[in-house]
């Protein structure tokens, strides 16, 4: 039987592409329905695109598998923004008032405007996170109904090359599949994964992926930090195919079944050999300090990546996840450089997910991300019932209308982790353009009136007015003489 509701969730990754399918039940509950796995290794590096028309065929693909599965037209989908472009910058917008003026929402959101107007070269502001307002000298989380003479905004801006932002709006383009809207991965995942208290209390999270590793560090409740690093898992793999001449398909298999990111002197068995193939094996101690010296570069650079201000207030913890984080040991090794006992690996999202898939029920971090951007899903992405030909279909599809993927926001406050399509992005130019000119306009006319009123002032000052007014009031006077005569 055909599915009539449900939503779709698409991640870009550096190995695979995922497709998922699911309804969301009235208490948060996920039901899958489906989920498509293609590889992309050979079109997308460290989480972005390089080959638009391969990755819009393997967009194509999934949703056609998808729909084959689901029975239903796919009229929209959820996308997971992320790769090795991504960076955050703080940035502070001031703005000087009258004194005791009180700060409106309006003034807040003339700020944010002025912070989303910000260019920086070649990279494009796809998100901003507010940390705290400055009102005065005072520290303030909302500003607005306080007195004062400036007001000063601190944002996070999250900045990702244009190049590969614009690639990965044309892919969609190229597809034929209308995005219901874009999320940040790194922010979707987070939502999904930490606990409240992990992000009020603060924490890191760490997301390891095979070509990238992503760290999002948490205050207050409020993102503090998001980093891209161009390393992961896969790393390993090809220092263990390098030094071992070996390819990188059995590279992978020995660090899966052998590898361990923190072994004990003591339990290092220098006669030990790892069997290679069947001709070939390698003394386990060498393997062992092939694996740790690299994960040890992977960790060195995630704690770097932490701001300084906040090394010592992760009282959370460090969180680990992603594919990267089943290596064997992975706490250890992470405790024993970072010097902090709390890290937990979070392994599923924090909702009630329902799926016979193995990918789901495997429970090992992989999917989470995925798993988040459909969680964060609100929109019905089914189409009509699906034919032969659809099945079959290269896209095509009409788009969904912008106002409906916006129908919950506000112009000026575009909710954190949402990313706009280049659409949206046009959208809010042509109103914005269309705002000034209205304001232009009105200016013009108030000029205008403010010009004919001085006019109308001097002209009443004039002599020759005053005569004419005297003569009037003359004439009028003479008038009712006679009439009362």
């Amino acid at each position: 039987m055909a599915a009539k509701e449900f939503i779709v969730a698409i991640e870009l990754g550096s190995s695979k592409m995922t497709g998922i399918a699911g309804t969301k039940n009235l208490d948060g509950s996920i039901n899958v329905l489906a989920v498509v796995k293609e590889n992309s290794s050979s079109f997308i590096h460290k989480g972005v695109v390089y080959n638009i028309d391969r990755t819009a065929q393997c967009l194509s693909n999934i949703v056609n598998k998808l729909t084959k599965q689901l029975k239903t037209e796919i009229r929209q989908v959820y996308v997971g923004v992320g790769g090795q472009s991504i960076r955050s910058l703080r940035n502070v917008i001031t703005k000087n008032l009258v004194v005791d003026t009180k700060v409106t929402q309006d003034m807040v959101n003339e700020l944010l405007d002025a912070n989303r107007n910000m260019t920086y070269t070649d990279q494009e502001i796809i998100d901003a996170a507010v940390q705290e307002y400055k009102v005065d000298n005072q520290y303030q989380i909302d500003p607005v109904g306080i007195q004062c003479k400036r007001l000063e905004g601190n944002v996070l801006n999250i900045l990702e090359r244009k190049t590969f932002y614009n690639n990965l709006n044309r892919c969609f383009e190229t597809a034929g599949i209308p995005i219901a809207e874009m999320y940040l991965a790194p922010l979707a995942l987070a939502d999904s994964v930490l606990t409240e208290a992990e992000k009020r209390s603060g924490c890191a999270l760490v997301d390891i992926g095979a070509d990238t590793v992503t760290v999002s560090v948490y205050s207050k409740n409020i993102l503090r930090h998001l980093s891209v690093l161009p390393l992961g898992s896969s790393n390993i793999t090809k220092d263990i195919a390098s030094l071992q001449q070996i390819e990188e398909s059995e590279a992978e298999k020995m660090k899966l079944k052998y590898g361990c990111a923190y072994t004990e002197n003591a339990d290092i068995d220098n006669t030990l050999m790892l069997p290679i193939d069947q001709e070939r094996k390698i003394e386990s101690h060498k393997f062992i300090e092939i694996v740790e010296s690299r994960l040890e570069e992977i960790i060195e650079n995630v704690l770097h990546q932490i701001p300084t201000e906040y090394t010592d207030k992760l009282l959370g913890g460090i969180i680990l996840t992603g594919g990267g984080s089943n290596m064997k040991n992975i706490e250890k090794a992470f405790a024993n450089h970072a010097h902090i006992d709390k890290i937990r690996i979070a392994k599923f999202v924090t909702q009630t997910v329902t799926s016979s898939n193995p990918e789901i029920t495997a429970r090992n971090g992989m999917m989470n991300t995925v798993l988040g951007l459909l969680a964060k899903g609100d929109m019905n992405c089914a189409g009509g019932e699906a034919t032969e030909a659809d099945l079959f279909s290269t896209g095509n599809k009409q788009p969904v209308a912008t106002a409906e993927r916006t129908k919950a926001r506000q112009a000026a406050e575009t909710p954190t982790g949402v990313v706009r399509t280049e659409a949206e992005k046009q959208q809010a130019e042509e109103e914005a353009r269309r705002k000034r000119e209205e304001e232009e306009r009105l200016k013009q006319e108030e000029a205008a009136e403010e010009a004919r009123k001085r006019r109308d002032e001097r002209k009443k000052k004039s002599l020759f007015y005053k005569c004419v007014n005297g003569l009037k009031r003359l004439g009028e006077t003479m008038t009712k003489e006679e009439t009362d005569n």
